[in-house]
């Protein structure tokens, strides 16, 4: 016994890391996010290419395979832990030796022989192997739909921001064609003031050189209009054309009021972080099953049927054969085999603990950049407001000083720009907005709450879980 292999004190070293320590506070709350949160915008258009993404996409159907294939597992260790019954028929046609342990008559002669048998096993798992393997697998597979949740959700994210970023594109090509035609306008004034002897070609030249200029910017965002909706339609499995005539303009969300503490609660909320919580759980499982593998294991087996030479009496009193019996098996020397096994399981659960702390860490950082970004939006937005209106005032007064002979084109050309610049500022902004609000609901878990895996589970998974 002194000789038998043993796990020492291998064990795994990594904990898992306090919500306080990443400025989650226990008696503070999140705010709540409403499952459906991009019903929000207000856009009957987006929510039909939300429930087209999550119904047809490829992404999600990976997803649920992996959830099947997990779901599979739990069986397969289930029947671990259960008896098993085989039944085997076998006939050999053989000449035995003259020269070997089979005497005459056997000697010399080619003979058939043949077994008919029926056997029960069944592994008695004294110390846990099999009821660990069983937990672990129901860890996997509860991970693996929390998985398929943060699949659907960043999916539903993708979906919401690639129609914000399409919706900017609209945005700044109106400003864009604005800009086309009021250089076009002025084109005709200058041309007017030069025909009359008021401005030289110089004037001339510089109104007809705004022209290309305008048309190019309105090239570049027809050419990121087509990738946006290029992207819209892939994440949407549908074709191009068939969004061809989808021109969005979103309107600003109401976001739920945050507190000043965001809650320890935000870990319940999100599934990518649920999934790393079953993975440590799964691989602490794991690790048992590794340990158990050093203590002995009791097997049952029985077996009853028929053995004979030729087939014409083998189904024959005299052919009986019955057995049973248990079987143990003890490890002793195998050159360390079992303790590298047991190495590697406690370094898988090391390693998915601090996969846990990595998605905690980067899940309070994702709200706290986009909240941090929301703020600072809506002062640049405030300040947008009074630069635009001071800007459009400035270009107005040029315009009208230019048309009295007061003024050169060359103010006016600063102002317009002024004014173009102001409009695509104003325009990006309210983009950023939205697509930092869409952030935002998804990093706030986008209404999914353990409970929707726990019931969505078969029902034999909850039962083996209780």
């Amino acid at each position: 016994m002194a000789g038998c292999a043993s796990p020492g004190n291998i064990q795994s070293t990594a904990q898992k890391i306090e919500p306080a320590r990443v400025g989650l506070a226990a008696e503070a709350a999140t705010p709540e996010v409403q499952p459906l949160w991009w019903q929000a915008f207000g856009d009957t258009t987006l929510n039909d290419l939300v429930d087209k993404a999550l119904a047809d996409n490829p992404s999600l159907q990976v997803a649920a395979a992996r959830v099947a294939r997990a779901g599979a597992a739990i069986d397969n260790a289930r029947a671990a832990d259960r008896p098993n019954a085989t039944l085997s028929a076998d006939a050999t046609r053989q000449r035995y030796t003259e020269n070997g342990l089979i005497p005459p008559p056997l000697a010399g002669t080619t003979r058939t022989s043949a077994n008919l048998q029926a056997g029960v096993s069944w592994e008695l798992d004294f110390f846990g192997r099999n009821r660990a393997a069983l937990e672990a697998a129901l860890g996997s597979e509860r991970a693996a739909r929390a998985d398929a949740d943060a699949a659907r959700l960043m999916l539903a994210g993708n979906v919401v921001r690639s129609y914000v970023s399409l919706a900017r594109a609209f945005a700044l090509r109106d400003v864009a064609e604005r800009a086309l035609s009021q250089r076009d306008e002025t084109l005709k004034l200058v041309r007017q003031r030069v025909d009359a002897g008021l401005d030289t070609n110089v004037e001339l030249r510089q109104g007809e050189g705004a022209l290309p200029e305008a048309r190019v910017q309105i090239a570049q965002l027809d050419e990121q209009i087509a990738l946006a909706r290029n992207q819209l339609a892939a994440l949407t499995a549908q074709p191009a054309q068939a969004l061809a005539g989808l021109k969005p303009a979103l309107a600003p969300v109401q976001l739920p009021a945050m507190p000043a503490q965001l809650g320890a609660d935000l870990l319940g909320r999100r599934p990518d972080i649920a999934a790393a919580r079953w993975r440590v759980e799964a691989a602490t499982k794991e690790v048992a099953v590794a340990r158990t593998e050093f203590y002995p294991d009791v097997n049952l087996t029985a077996f009853a049927g028929f053995s004979a030479l030729g087939l014409g009496n083998l189904i024959e009193a005299g052919s009986r054969q019955i057995g049973a019996g248990p079987a143990i098996r003890l490890p002793i020397f195998d050159a360390g085999r079992l303790r590298a096994n047991l190495r590697g399981r406690s370094a898988d659960l090391d390693a998915a603990v601090q996969s846990y702390n990595g998605a905690v860490v980067d899940a309070v950082r994702e709200v706290a950049d986009e909240l941090a970004s929301l703020q600072a939006i809506e002062r640049q937005q405030q300040e947008q407001v009074a630069a635009q209106a001071a800007a459009e005032s400035a270009y107005e007064l040029a315009l009208q000083r230019y048309r009295a002979g007061l003024g050169t084109f060359l103010v006016v050309l600063n102002a317009e720009s002024n004014v173009l610049a102001q409009r695509r500022t104003a325009a990006e902004l309210k983009a950023r907005a939205l697509d930092t609000q869409a952030q935002l609901m998804r990093s706030l878990g986008g209404g999914w709450r353990e409970a929707d895996t726990t019931a969505a589970a078969p029902t034999s998974t909850l039962a083996a879980a209780r």
